[in-house]
């Protein structure tokens, strides 16, 4: 899940728990931060959990149409929620969000679980309740994306994002064995109940975390009164205004629209071409998997890499031939090792362009601009599978993997272009002190 920001300043509000992050403890070793990160893991666990939760009991209530409906049902009300969510995030405090939003999928799992072990499963009730749970999860994203700012320094986010990306790693590799486990044993009354003990888990954990309030330029450290649409739009506008926010995030839509559908569709479909079998699929995803861990590991022990906007763009193009070129192997070991060099790089080039756009995000927008950054994460990006499951299917893998690698590298071209981007560094201790004393030219232009 996947995959950072902060608001409104709410001292008063948050003032019971708030404090400074230390000093100079790293964030991989600040007790803060990581009570953050237990909870999310425990959170991301749950998610994964839930969703073999959810696929199961469709699949034992209705046949493989059913099963597709129900697992997509969830994805409308979060994509359409998404930006709203957003605006939610900068008009309150973020950690009470997702404080909300992770008790209200708490008590509705374990509602879920309780009623289907007195009852068989209906479709409709799986449905309804994969659309309350994207609802919820429209505004758990965002307020996600805008709380590490408060809990640690900006020399810090690109190690806290390296550090959320092996949480990630770890839902998607824990998560799955222990729902089929508890699916097995209790049946989908036990993994749904599995699910929703770890989303309450986490909320003790998140009881703890310490929050600061942060300086707030565009809004003079007091939120500003208007409407939700007036704030969603002053948000785009800002989106849109700012020198290197702007051009990262359009990085960012163009690299998912090229490698999202050619990774999770393509690479099915170019195994079945080249009949490496079941067992030749798992060892690309798991080397993709493994490069993407050493990637996320890298930010987390490092914490900042010098020349961060060129590094960015470099393992974006690293990733996207990579990409296009396991088409072209007829060797499984060779595209293995490919996958491998792949998810190395496009972890990197992630975890850069996310910790580049918390840094530079002004903290009175802070929701917003996560909310669009997933947006294009989880809406469009998965409007590229059906195309290039049906171009695969017409022309065959090569062509459609080369064209959607050429499509990822216009992403690296847009940031080469952008003289903001190639320029663009994360920020070390000194330049935290003199960002806390003034705004960014960017900020002071783009916060009309």
């Amino acid at each position: 899940m996947a995959v950072a920001e902060a608001t409104p300043a709410v001292q008063a509000a948050a003032a019971p728990a708030t404090a400074t992050p230390a000093a100079a403890t790293p964030a991989h070793r600040d007790g803060n931060v990581l009570r953050w990160l237990a909870a999310y893991t425990a959170s991301l666990i749950g998610d994964s959990v839930y969703f073999v939760a959810l696929g199961w009991s469709a699949q034992r209530a209705a046949g493989p149409t059913e099963v597709g409906l129900v697992m997509a049902a969830g994805a409308l009300p979060r994509a359409v929620l998404m930006l709203g969510g957003g605006v939610l995030a900068d008009r309150l405090d973020p950690r009470r969000v997702i404080l909300g939003s992770d008790a209200l999928r708490c008590l509705l799992i374990l509602s879920v679980a309780a009623g289907i072990a007195l009852s068989t499963p209906a479709l409709w009730l799986l449905v309804a309740v994969a659309l309350v749970f994207g609802a919820v999860d429209a505004l758990f994203v965002p307020a996600v994306g805008a709380l590490p700012p408060r809990i640690t320094r900006p020399d810090q986010l690109a190690r806290v994002t390296g550090m959320r990306s092996l949480s990630m790693r770890v839902g998607q590799i824990a998560g799955p064995p222990l729902g089929g486990l508890a699916m097995g044993l209790g049946g989908p009354a036990a993994a749904f109940g599995v699910a929703g003990l770890l989303f309450a888990l986490s909320l003790p954990l998140l009881l703890t975390v310490r929050v600061r309030p942060l300086d707030t330029p565009a809004t003079g450290g007091t939120p500003r009164p208007g409407t939700v649409r007036a704030d969603l739009l002053d948000g785009l506008r800002y989106l849109r205004r700012h020198r290197l926010i702007g051009p990262l995030v359009a990085v960012g839509a163009v690299c998912e629209l090229g490698l999202t559908g050619t990774l999770n569709v393509g690479m099915v479909l170019l195994n079945a071409e080249r009949g490496w079998g079941p067992s030749g699929y798992g060892w690309i995803v798991a080397c993709f998997g493994a490069g993407a861990t050493v990637g996320a590991a890298l930010l987390t022990v490092v914490g900042r890499l010098p020349r961060a906007g060129l590094t960015m763009a470099g393992t974006l193009f690293g990733a996207s031939t990579g990409a296009a070129a396991m088409a072209l192997v007829p060797s499984l070991w060779t595209a293995a090792v490919l996958a491998a060099a792949v998810g190395l790089c496009a972890g990197v080039s992630g975890g850069l362009d996310s910790a580049l756009i918390q840094t530079a995000t002004d903290p009175a927008y802070l929701g917003r601009v996560t909310s669009v950054v997933m947006l294009t994460m989880l809406g469009l990006a998965p409007l590229s599978y059906p195309v290039v499951g049906a171009a695969i299917g017409a022309w065959g893998a090569t062509p459609v993997f080369l064209a959607c690698g050429a499509l990822s590298c216009l992403s690296a071209v847009v940031a080469l272009t952008s003289d903001a981007v190639r320029r663009a560094e994360l920020p070390g201790r000194r330049a935290e002190t003199a960002r806390s004393d003034a705004p960014s030219p960017e900020s002071s232009e783009s916060a009309e």
